[in-house]
């Protein structure tokens, strides 16, 4: 009879927990927590924060500091229990090469160019990297062992590294929150199905870029169509933390 093979030097074990029950709609869904990642999408001050570019461009930004105050209690329990944070960050270098010329849509359809075009006065101060309308929010501030993923468009999984990020870390589900739900959250989700993730969003940790019926239509397509929905308190609960 062999002996047991012994493990080789350096050798670091998969860390592996008890898949867990979450409470969402369509339907409750599994999740292990060590194959799960948190996505908080846009959580700055040009989408949250009084006189950043959706508060100038005239959204309504009144929930979100409640959205952020959810979404930082949900992130806090998710790295208590493990789950890797990571942080969207959408924006285009102080020239705005990156946000294409005349001959992309994202010149047309980008209400920070369009808003700046408007009152040129602007130029180069929205969702420009290094300033403070590109800058996350002091509240919900990343933490050591957090990752930051640039982004160019609305969805995270456009011209970005995270794909590989997250195969690397053996991750299959994402909880997503943050801003816009019909816009970079939706978006985001919907690619992240495609590349065969399950995605989850918490829908009192998110908000939207429009009227509630936008909020509404963003939650009905994901739940429908794209992925699951559930809450802060069912997600902490589920995880087995308690939502402070």
């Amino acid at each position: 009879m062999s002996e047991p093979m012994s493990e080789p030097a350096g050798f670091v074990p998969v860390i592996t927990r008890e898949a867990v029950t979450l409470p969402a709609r369509p339907e409750p869904i599994r999740l292990n927590p060590a194959e799960t990642a948190m996505i908080i999408v846009d959580m700055q001050n040009a989408y949250a924060s009084p006189g950043g570019y959706l508060d100038i461009a005239g959204f309504d930004i009144a929930g979100c500091e409640k959205v952020i105050a959810r979404a930082a209690v949900a992130a806090d329990a998710a790295r208590r229990a493990g789950i890797q944070v990571i942080y969207f960050q959408n924006g285009w270098d102080p020239d705005y090469k990156e946000a294409g010329t005349p001959a992309s849509p994202n010149w047309h359809k980008s209400n920070a160019l369009k808003t700046m075009r408007k009152r040129p006065e602007l130029a180069g101060t929205l969702l420009a990297k290094g300033g403070w309308d590109y800058a996350l929010v002091e509240a919900l501030a990343p933490k050591p062992g957090d990752l930051v993923v640039p982004k160019p468009r609305y969805s995270g999984f456009f011209n970005t590294n995270i794909d590989s990020l997250l195969r690397a870390r053996g991750i299959r589900n994402i909880v997503f929150t943050g801003v816009a739900t019909n816009v970079c959250v939706e978006s985001s989700l919907r690619d992240a199905f495609h590349l065969e993730y399950f995605g989850i969003v918490l829908e009192d940790a998110t908000h939207a870029a429009g009227p509630d019926f936008a909020q509404k239509a963003a939650l009905y397509n994901i739940e429908t169509f794209f992925g699951w929905v559930s809450t802060v308190a069912d997600f902490c609960g589920a995880i087995g933390q308690s939502p402070e």
